[in-house]
């Protein structure tokens, strides 16, 4: 699966999204010709670390500090389906923040050819301690950039 930071589309349904455009590999197609759903779920993880990253959170920050955000609750609407050939915009941006645990992103899956929507997705977090697999109160850091 390949990534690029190439413009986005105008008119997207999220505020100032973060983007990645991704292109659809042979072993993302299911039996049935098309992107099987289980893909979307790593494409969204694709896109919610890039834009970690570009807030300043990375993955090297978060083993560091030992702490991190895990999924708690994933919701996927399935508009359309993406196909081989494709390339797809996954949008990203942050949706509510209690700035103590909890963390909820959505999510925008477009065709980068035609702009379709192909879903939509809401995953809230919860922040972890790496250490205990524990549910724990976020570190400043995140705190202060995992915000709407």
């Amino acid at each position: 699966m390949s990534e690029s930071h190439d413009p986005p589309l105008t008119d997207w349904e999220l505020p100032r999204p973060h983007v990645v455009r991704i292109a659809v590999a042979p072993e993302d197609i299911d039996a049935y010709g098309h992107v099987n759903n289980s893909v979307y779920l790593r494409w969204l993880d694709r896109a919610a670390w890039s834009h970690s990253a570009a807030l300043g959170i990375g993955i090297e920050q978060c083993l560091e500090i030992r702490r991190g955000m895990a999924a708690l609750r994933t919701e996927i609407d399935y508009v359309r389906a993406a196909l081989p050939g494709d390339e797809v915009l996954v949008g990203t941006c942050i949706e509510s923040s209690d700035r103590k645990l909890r963390v909820t992103r959505r999510f925008q899956v477009r065709r980068a050819s035609d702009g379709a929507t192909l879903a939509r997705a809401r995953i809230e977090y919860v922040c972890l301690n790496l250490d205990t697999g524990r549910a724990t109160r976020m570190p400043e850091i995140f705190s202060r950039l995992y915000v709407p």
